[in-house]
């Protein structure tokens, strides 16, 4: 079925760059701090949203093994690239946030868009 292949490589590619994306942050905390000044003064909150992101890239995985049986994460996960997409936006607006950031919201924002056809498009397990 089409719409299952769609929300398969959609997760997947998702889960894919995700992690390529998030895996390399656990080594570039410094990095970070010079290249976006000030310097990471709470370390926790840094790597702890390296850890929930990573956490969330192996749920679009699963999801891509089998979407029928795990659509109802499919909300959630709309929801996790909102987050970031929705709150960068104003950020940018007034300047408190760099085009390279919201050029990163905006590929979360494509994707987000991208789970909610997937998920209108994904027949339910009952439908099955």
């Amino acid at each position: 079925m089409a719409a299952i292949r769609f929300a398969k490589r959609v997760f997947n590619t998702a889960g894919v760059y995700g992690l390529i994306v998030m895996l390399p942050q656990y080594f570039l905390e410094h990095a970070t701090g010079r290249m976006y000044p000030p310097p990471i003064t709470h370390p926790e909150y840094y790597y702890g949203f390296i850890g929930v992101t990573v956490a969330w890239q192996v749920v679009f995985l699963i999801i891509a093994h089998d979407p029928v049986r795990y659509r109802p994460m499919m909300i959630p996960s709309i929801l996790e690239k909102a987050g970031f997409g929705f709150a960068a936006i104003p950020l940018f607006l007034l300047g408190r946030l760099s085009a390279q950031m919201l050029g990163a919201a905006l590929i979360d924002m494509t994707l987000g868009v991208f789970f909610v056809v997937a998920f209108v498009r994904t027949p339910s397990a009952r439908q099955m």
